[in-house]
């Protein structure tokens, strides 16, 4: 009994770890640019957009979609920051379970 009391703590924190380390990158916000620096997205760990800068040059009425494409990449790279980083704060806690999903 002693052993299932001792496990059923460990596996209340490591919730409370969870639900803290998820609370963390929730509200971190992680920021991407293009490789000219013309466009800055910043992003929080939601995947919500908080910011995004664009620079004067980077509008020409004639080509809208170029600009398109740099929302489009910079963005992508933003939300993949998002992934890495709750890749690595969240796998600590399925490492090695085996699960099937």
């Amino acid at each position: 009994m002693v052993n299932m009391n001792n496990m059923m703590k460990q596996v209340q924190k490591m919730q409370k770890d969870m639900q803290k380390a998820q609370a963390d990158l929730e509200a971190s916000e992680f920021t991407a640019s293009d490789h000219n620096h013309l466009v800055e997205v910043t992003v929080n760990g939601k995947k919500q957009v908080l910011r995004l800068e664009i620079q004067p040059e980077l509008v020409d009425p004639e080509d809208p979609a170029m600009l398109e494409d740099i929302l489009i990449a910079t963005l992508n790279e933003a939300f993949v920051k998002v992934d890495q980083a709750t890749e690595e704060k969240m796998g600590r806690f399925t490492q090695g379970l085996n699960l099937p999903f």
